[in-house]
């Protein structure tokens, strides 16, 4: 009978438990039954990739660099597509109102040496320029930013250097010069105030003359519209006065009348009209439009504004008074031309 050993269905990989060390290299067990698969050690697969290697410090900082220059193109593309195109300026309007600019300080060069005729016809030039362009303007659709600005800049320009100038030669009285002037020092002074306290946060030079942020209105008054017409036919009608009675052609009737008289009667006539115009922006509420969403504040701020223009215009008009009266007490002189 043949002694099976009880080791002898033990399946023989338990082999390396009963030979020495220095005999297993080499060895080859073999297991008498069928070995079952283990659960817990299931058969390997195919060799499974090699794990990438985490990125260096300089391929970070690369790849970083590249994800914030993709962010910064897509933010300037979004952005260059929301720009508003630029204006063409360049346009017959806009070139007649810098025209009228520039004749400003001319007429008052002619005056000075005398040269009247040209001075009035420089003048009447300005007057027609500043109807065409507006007309111009609306009919062709050439209305720009820029010259919405301009306008009335070459208006005021031309006002305000014509007076001076007529006032050193004696054909303005100082008392109307004094009104005329102050009324537009004071609302360019209340103006200053108006934009500063109406400017959103943050108050910067930069953002102060961005006019692409509007922060008040300023509605015209009725009389100061009037105002305005008036002070132009005073100016043309003081030039056009050496013009008429120093004519050589037989004027009788015109060289006979008093038109000193007479244009001393307009000078009243546009001195209270100025003292109104700009008094009225003192205690008309609805005369500057402060916007934002903070009533109190807008109240404060707009009564601060009427405070300015009435001390400040207000104290003008008492010092045209007391050069008015002065002047008739000392008789009225005649102008030098």
């Amino acid at each position: 009978m043949t002694y099976r050993s009880p080791l002898h269905h033990r399946s023989l990989t338990t082999c390396s438990s009963f030979l020495p060390r220095n005999l297993l290299y080499g060895a080859r067990c073999y297991s008498s039954t069928p070995s079952k698969p283990d659960a817990s050690n299931p058969r390997p697969g195919p060799a499974a990739p090699e794990r990438s290697q985490p990125p260096t410090p300089i391929a970070r900082s690369a790849e970083n660099a590249r994800e914030r220059i993709e962010t910064v193109t897509e933010k300037v593309r979004s952005s260059v597509s929301s720009l508003t195109p630029r204006e063409n300026i360049y346009n017959l309007p806009n070139l007649l109102t810098v025209s009228r600019l520039i004749a400003a300080p001319v007429t008052a060069y002619l005056l000075v040496h005398d040269h009247y005729t040209w001075a009035l016809a420089l003048f009447a030039y300005a007057g027609i320029t500043d109807l065409v362009d507006g007309w111009l303007a609306r009919r062709w659709k050439q209305q720009t930013v820029a010259g919405s600005v301009i306008d009335p800049g070459a208006d005021k320009a031309l006002m305000i250097i014509l007076t001076v100038t007529l006032a050193v030669k004696g054909a303005v009285p100082m008392y109307l010069a004094t009104l005329i002037l102050g009324r537009d020092a004071s609302l360019a002074l209340a103006a200053i105030y108006y934009r500063y306290a109406s400017l959103p946060a943050p108050k910067t030079f930069m953002r102060y003359w961005d006019f692409t942020l509007p922060s008040a209105e300023v509605h015209p008054t009725t009389v100061s519209k009037y105002n305005t017409f008036l002070q132009l036919m005073l100016i043309g009608s003081t030039l056009a006065l050496p013009v008429v009675t120093g004519s050589s052609h037989g004027l009788g009737v015109l060289q006979g009348a008093d038109l000193h008289q007479a244009m001393t009667y307009f000078q009243w006539l546009v001195a209270g009209t100025t003292a109104w115009s700009g008094l009225s922006y003192a205690f008309l509420k609805d005369a500057v439009t402060i916007l934002g969403s903070d009533e109190e504040l807008k109240a404060k701020q707009g009564a601060r504004g009427r405070a300015i223009i009435g001390v400040t215009f207000g104290s003008l008009v008492a010092a045209a008074v007391w050069y008015a009266v002065n002047d008739d007490d000392e008789g009225t002189t005649e102008p030098a031309f």
